[in-house]
């Protein structure tokens, strides 16, 4: 795991303040694991914002980081790494990098990180980011509903954007047996949030992401 920098100026503790109150409300809904705790705990959010939006970061609502695209909010981000259920020897694909803070909170939480980002330019921030602050996540540019097939199989598989229908079939053949898929089906950014376990699919939670969108639409 990565070391975090400590934050030592005026600012730094107010996030720092920002954090522990957020960790405390994710506690109170309903978040237990301690290991997913620690990590949203530890990564500071407000890095993969805009300067504008710092003082945001520890809502819990999401939070706009261009290019159309969306930062989670911290709630979602925790329940979706807790809901994987995974050890810290497992290997993780996420799909969507986004800003790279879920990747981040993964990183922390589990053996190895592949994550895929179809935009370029969010890919190139959040690989910069990464760098510094969970340098062993991997950050690939591209379809993201392909996978990453040269690392296969994958413990486990978070999904943060809208799956239209189902669950992208190429993810689910790269899961490892007995394997774990969390990934947001629906239409029209508004879905439900399942995970996929051995052939089987369970209703976490309604929810609304972005969309999950293919290089080709036949796909």
């Amino acid at each position: 795991m990565a070391p975090v920098r400590e934050d030592r100026t005026a600012a730094g503790h107010d996030a720092a303040k920002a954090r522990e109150a957020m960790v405390a409300r994710l506690r109170a809904g309903g978040i237990t694991d301690r290991r997913v705790l620690a990590a949203m705990g530890e990564v500071p959010r407000e890095r993969f914002l805009r300067p504008d939006l710092a003082g945001e970061a520890y809502g819990d609502h999401p939070l706009d980081i261009g290019r159309g695209q969306t930062i989670s909010s911290p709630w979602i981000v925790a329940f979706s790494v807790a809901s994987l259920q995974q050890p810290p020897s497992a290997q993780v694909l996420e799909i969507g990098t986004g800003s790279g803070y879920a990747a981040a909170v993964l990183a922390r939480c589990v053996g190895q990180v592949v994550t895929v980002e179809r935009d370029p330019v969010l890919a190139e921030r959040a690989r910069a980011l990464l760098a510094e602050l969970a340098p062993g996540v991997e950050v690939r540019t591209g379809d993201g509903t392909r996978g990453a097939p040269d690392r296969a199989p994958f413990d486990g598989v978070v999904v943060t954007a809208l799956a239209s229908g189902t669950i992208p079939p190429d993810l689910v053949d790269q899961l490892a047996p007995g394997g774990t898929i969390v990934c947001p089906v629906g239409d029209h950014r508004v879905g439900t949030l399942v995970r996929y376990r051995d052939g089987r699919t369970e209703h976490l939670a309604d929810v609304s992401f972005v969309p999950l969108v293919p290089d080709s639409p036949d796909r």
